[in-house]
């Protein structure tokens, strides 16, 4: 299946709800009210309750819980509550994906959204976006799923979804990876164009006519998530460490390692994709 024939197959991209199409017609105003955008999400009570349910996780470390959108838009402002409410309701729109444990898959994704804001903070980047990319980085491995279980499965075989060679395998097998598939998802969903740009370049990020450094974060971010998954030890991380990338951004291994933030429960944002 081609990228165009995968792009067009019958479900396999979920459509955006009406609220989430609401909502980006009044942030696309040149004033948009928050009072309005508030209004918007509390129209879908099961989208409210996950826009919560990650505000108040600990990947936002705020002082206190929000108990509602106004709450949400007052404490992270318009733009980090729109981003969070489409990636609310594109992870919800997966609800059964064909070979996949949904429950690891947003776990590890989650902790990549992690990762990626304490990276952003070191280089002074925008933490916001950094925390929403990690968070969809990965959303294309569900379409792709959910459009071939068939041929996916097989390559699963061979070489599981969190593998740190997965999206070279599958640009092999497919023409393709994971992160084609997302960056074009996002774009239909009218994700703004710096976190399309990302998803579509985390994998080569400074390769070619490409120089992303959002798109760069999500490659480290990745793979330190990846590699907690294989629990490589000293040897394999510094075997398996993306040393350009990292020189690009000015970081080495051990300036990434010792940014690494510490553990945190990700069962309240966790619900918020799985429940």
């Amino acid at each position: 299946m081609t990228l165009q024939e995968l792009l067009n197959f019958p479900r396999a991209l979920p459509p955006m709800p009406r609220s989430v199409s609401d909502l980006l017609t009044e942030m696309g105003r040149p004033d948009p009210s928050p009072k309005r955008v508030a209004e918007l999400i509390g129209r879908d009570p099961a989208l409210t309750t996950r826009v919560l349910r990650l505000s108040n996780s600990a990947c936002f470390r705020l002082s206190r819980q929000i108990g509602n959108a106004d709450e949400a838009l007052a404490l992270l402002g318009l733009t980090q509550v729109r981003s969070l409410v489409m990636a609310a309701a594109l992870g919800a729109s997966f609800t059964n994906v064909p070979g996949v444990n949904l429950p690891q898959f947003w776990r590890y994704s989650l902790r990549v959204a992690d990762i990626s804001r304490s990276l952003a903070g070191v280089l002074r980047q925008n933490q916001g976006n950094a925390f929403t990319a990690g968070l969809i980085h990965a959303i294309g491995d569900l379409v792709m799923h959910m459009a071939m279980p068939d041929a996916v499965a097989s390559l699963d075989l061979r070489l599981p979804s969190l593998d740190l060679q997965r999206a070279s395998a599958e640009k092999t097998v497919f023409g393709y990876s994971y992160a084609d598939v997302g960056a074009r998802l996002i774009e239909k969903w009218q994700f703004p164009p710096d976190l399309v740009s990302a998803l579509a370049n985390q994998v080569a990020p400074f390769e070619g006519q490409a120089c992303d450094t959002l798109g760069a974060v999500l490659h480290l971010a990745s793979w330190r998530a990846r590699a907690e998954q294989l629990q490589l030890d000293s040897n394999g991380l510094a075997a398996t460490f993306p040393d350009w990338v990292g020189l690009t951004l000015g970081l080495d291994i051990d300036s990434v390692l010792s940014k690494d933030p510490s553990e945190w429960s990700s069962g309240q944002a966790l619900a918020a994709f799985t429940e």
